[in-house]
């Protein structure tokens, strides 16, 4: 077994070199050992190598006398719903998220959407799957079916949508993903939202484009489609729907972070002067935004392990992150795409404003968006930053963020790449690119 495919948030590999059915039966054995857990919930996606892997998980699972309930083909935030929903003790998802069609893997939680990841049970997990020394159970584990599971959690998302106050007419790229399984949603509420499609049908060879919209290329077909339909803003899914991006009305990208705002606005009237996480990497603007809507603001680290363990830690409603993640409350802190886009459809619908006009507010400052660079030894090159930027607030919440009374930048080291991750923001364009080409410069050396 290759050790590289255990991750820092979940296991992923190349079908069938890194993991295949017989691989995924000894990671299933693992999982069940080291949970203890009774039953666990199981999903997968729509990959043409997720029934195989799925087979050789449940195998490896009830081999250690847990239970299985098989929901099938669902989201992420769907089988997240389940780990809550069900009575079950963990579940696992079969994906590979957004990555290209030869690689899948595995997606793991406890009960209640606690992730398993980094520093909370992968370690375990790998070393017991990569030992391959199990015990033996005289009895195996039951296998059950829920066919329920996807509508009720349908039924959930729609009871949060506002109807009878505004219509709008929407464009959807589902990129094949199984984020077209929400396509019911929409059609249920027909005389409050008007939605075009775009690669609805299921296919996990991705056969349109990769299906990632943290890539700018990929959301080129739904812009031109938004532009054409004359829809009050676009929405592009990831490959588990677990990650979803936005166009305005004219075309334009909406920047992860202003979604993060947007949605908070949202979340604090339902919860007043509630804890709201944002991406360290975020505006300042989308801290101020908040702010002004009465909601108490922090930062987090990047990773979605690590902000649902923080949004635990701190009782924090609703955190968002700069790769699209949206996690809330509604869903045991996980994430919920759709329920993101039912918030923006309801913000929208309350306000009267258009998409670019409530983005309008957060264009304050100036970002120069994330810029990888090479750099073997990481950590002293941050130490490097931290001496020559001294006279700036230092946090190192995730890697260094120093921040000076007209502009801040973050460096943050790849945990699997030798390099170093800049984000840097400024009160004007000119000051932003100045300072940008003076930390690359420091940093490309």
């Amino acid at each position: 077994m290759d050790k590289s495919i255990f991750k820092a948030y979940d296991i992923r590999g190349i079908f069938p070199e890194q993991l295949d059915g017989k691989i995924a039966e000894k990671i299933g054995q693992s999982i069940a050992q080291n949970t203890k857990a009774k039953k666990i919930v199981v999903g997968m996606d729509m990959r043409t190598s997720s029934p195989e892997i799925q087979d050789g998980l449940i195998k490896g699972i009830t081999s250690q006398g847990t239970d299985v309930v098989k929901i099938g083909l669902v989201s992420t935030p769907m089988l997240y719903f389940a780990s809550w929903k069900l009575d079950v003790d963990a579940g696992v998802m079969i994906t590979a998220s957004h990555n290209t069609a030869e690689w899948n893997g595995l997606k793991l939680c406890k009960k209640n959407a606690v992730p398993i990841g980094e520093g909370d049970g992968m370690e375990e997990i790998r070393d017991l799957a990569l030992k391959g020394e199990f015990e033996t159970r005289e009895t195996v584990g039951k296998i059950e079916t829920n066919e329920t599971l996807k509508s009720e959690c349908l039924d959930y998302i729609a009871s949060f949508f506002k109807s009878g106050i505004g219509k709008k007419k929407i464009v959807i790229d589902f990129a094949n993903s199984v984020g077209s399984l929400d396509k019911e949603l929409f059609e249920r509420f027909a005389g409050d939202i008007q939605a075009t499609y775009l690669f609805e049908e299921l296919d996990g060879s991705f056969p349109n484009h990769e299906a990632n919209p943290l890539k700018l290329e990929t959301l080129k077909s739904l812009q031109e489609k938004v532009v054409a339909e004359q829809a009050d803003f676009g929405i592009s899914y990831d490959g588990d729907a677990d990650r979803v991006g936005f166009v305005d009305e004219k075309g334009a990208i909406v920047p992860m972070d202003f979604t993060i705002a947007l949605l908070a606005k949202e979340v604090l009237k339902k919860y007043p002067g509630g804890k709201i996480l944002m991406d360290i990497r975020s505006s300042n603007a989308v801290k101020e935004v908040i702010e002004e809507a009465g909601g108490t603001v922090g930062r987090c680290r990047v990773g979605h392990s690590l902000i649902k363990r923080q949004m635990r830690a701190e009782g924090a409603v609703f955190a968002g992150e700069l790769s699209g993640h949206y996690f809330f409350e509604e869903n045991s802190k996980a994430e919920m795409t759709t329920l993101a886009v039912v918030t923006l459809i309801n913000l929208l619908n309350e306000t009267g404003q258009t998409m670019s006009e409530l983005c309008q507010d957060l264009r304050r400052y100036h970002h120069s968006g994330e810029i990888n660079s090479d750099v073997e030894d990481k950590a002293g090159m941050m130490q490097k930053l931290k001496e020559l930027y001294k006279d700036g607030k230092l946090d190192e919440l995730d890697g260094i963020r120093i921040d000076f009374a007209d502009w801040w930048f973050n460096v943050r080291p790849s945990n699997t790449e030798p390099k170093l991750r800049l984000n840097l923001e400024a009160n004007s364009q000119q000051l932003m690119e100045q300072k940008q080409d003076e930390l690359l410069a420091i940093i490309r050396g």
